[in-house]
């Protein structure tokens, strides 16, 4: 992962820009400490499923018209 300062960043954002969207995440340092405040970070393909998480594969949900459901069906029973 590259780190750049925001002079850095406003120097070269032509070749940030070229960077991310090969995949690669940019840092930004901000202040004389040179602080990490930001990244810059590909976009993802939308078109990819979206996972539930860490119970990807575990948990399921089925959506309910209204929003509303018994205490039976919160439960599963």
């Amino acid at each position: 992962m590259k780190s750049l300062t925001v002079a850095q960043i406003k120097t070269h954002f032509s070749d940030v820009l070229f960077h991310v969207k090969n995949g690669e995440n940019v840092r930004i340092l901000y202040g004389k400490s040179k602080k990490p405040v930001a990244m810059i970070v590909p976009m993802e393909n939308n078109n990819i499923p979206r996972k539930i998480g860490v119970l990807d594969g575990k948990a399921t949900f089925k959506k309910i018209d209204d929003g509303k459901i018994t205490e039976e069906e919160f439960l599963g029973l």
